[in-house]
């Protein structure tokens, strides 16, 4: 047991800003299903001043208050008062994990997603096995009679949310460079992602397809790795450090326009850098620089003039629904834009979802590490997702996708899921006719 350490604890006058209001309570995901005031932002807040004053301690009781927030900002953009929980939180997490011992479990679980999924060739090696076990028909056995689930939690919430091994995650990298069509307008880098380079290669080859149809060049710079998203939402600080220090150095000399990514959990962490390396002498310039240069890829389309044709989608009309993903909603505060390059494509209905700030659940690895409470969320979601009666659900997260989809397939749903990009270039490369949705699959 012990209290915050000197090293950037959350700062005081940043907890005396929140004025104990509770307008947090009913936007906060892991307030609305566990219920407990100490699993809100205000009651978090409450023990990060108890903390700082010596009233209370870091130990399992409370720790376990701030591993249960997702992390999901929905209280700062309703906070009144402006409270900067984001910086709060992000100043705790660190502190959990250099002040309090974990459990071997929790250590086990954690030492695995750390050492593996921001490391894409590391991720490489296991698709093979992983192919082998969709093939085998274990997953379907596992799932039906609950082994797994009963044995470790935690593996089978991972094991459920498993993306199917396809030809797309088979290919290699994009090439290095990928020339504008027609005249280039911009000369823009393209960040890849760990978990979307490998299982939502589509969702990568789309977006170099969109970008070049606006007369962009594209490059992609080989050195880069994992944006630091997981470690850095989880409080893994050197971690963090040197992966984002290794995703500079990647584009750092491409004289570039933009630097673009698909991914809204890993445009917040990038667009985060100055933060994460403001104490870094070396490199907190090279940061603010990198950050004034990312930009979401719905952020980018909609701010220079969109000069690909698009094209229907199908014969009809296609109804869709956009699904907020929460770093890119209130991380990000980006909202609008998405929904503007979707209505752009013609034959598209838009519907909005009862409840679309609310958090999917999905958080980076808080399903896996949260099972319970992750998995009501992801029910509420696709629940509210299906009830729009959409044919397809616009999703710009790879770890909300992975979440939603396993709640569709859980109830049944054949409602497909992709990106919103992968929409701009269905429409794009489909000259006349459109398709079946069938073609999706």
């Amino acid at each position: 047991m012990t209290n915050f350490d000197a090293k950037n604890p959350p700062k005081p006058e940043l907890i005396d800003s929140c004025v104990h209001c509770g307008f947090c309570l009913s936007t906060c995901p892991s307030y609305r299903v566990i219920g407990k005031e100490m699993d809100s932002p205000r009651g978090r807040i409450y023990l990060m001043d108890a903390i700082n004053q010596g009233e209370a301690t870091i130990d399992t009781t409370t720790s376990q208050h701030f591993d249960s927030c997702l992390g999901c900002l929905a209280c700062v953009t309703t906070c009144p008062s402006g409270v900067q929980y984001d910086q709060l939180i992000a100043a705790t997490r660190p502190q959990i994990e250099r002040n309090q011992t974990r459990n071997l479990a929790d250590r086990l679980i954690r030492t695995l997603i750390f050492n593996l999924f921001p490391y894409p060739n590391r991720l490489r090696h296991f698709l093979p096995p992983l192919w082998l076990y969709q093939q085998s028909g274990l997953p379907k056995l596992l799932r039906n009679t609950g082994i797994l689930k009963k044995l470790t939690p935690r593996l089978a919430a991972m094991e459920a949310i498993l993306p199917k091994i396809t030809d797309s995650s088979w290919r290699s990298d994009l090439p290095e460079i990928i020339p504008a069509q027609g005249a280039k307008r911009y000369r823009v880098g393209m960040v890849l992602g760990c978990v979307q380079r490998l299982f939502f290669a589509p969702v990568n080859e789309a977006t170099a397809r969109v970008l070049t149809a606006n007369g962009c060049e594209v490059v992609i710079p080989k050195g880069q790795g994992c944006c630091a998203a997981l470690p850095a939402h989880q409080g893994q600080e050197a971690q963090a450090q040197d992966l984002a220090k290794q995703m500079i150095d990647s584009f750092i000399d491409e004289n570039l326009d933009a630097i673009i990514i698909n991914a809204a959990g890993c445009g917040h962490t990038l667009k985060e850098y100055g933060h994460i390396l403001g104490d870094n002498p070396e490199y907190k310039e090279k940061a603010q620089k990198f950050v004034n240069k990312v930009k979401d890829v719905h952020e980018f389309l909609a701010e220079i003039e969109f000069t690909a044709k698009l094209h229907p989608l199908t014969s009809g009309e296609l109804t869709l629904v956009y699904q907020d993903a929460c770093h890119l909603l209130h991380g990000q505060k980006i909202s609008v834009q998405p929904r503007q390059l979707l209505r752009k494509i013609p034959g598209v209905k838009l519907r909005e979802p009862l409840d679309a700030s609310l958090c999917c659940g999905s958080a980076g690895i808080y399903n896996m590490l949260q099972p319970e409470t992750a998995d009501e969320l992801g029910k509420q979601k696709a629940d509210n997702l299906i009830n729009t009666g959409a044919s397809v659900i616009a999703s710009p997260n790879p770890g909300c996708s992975l979440q939603i989809q396993k709640h569709l397939e859980l109830k049944g749903s054949d409602v497909k899921l992709l990106h919103p990009v992968e929409l701009l270039d269905y429409s794009i490369q489909r000259k006349q006719i459109g398709f079946n949705l069938s073609a999706l699959s």
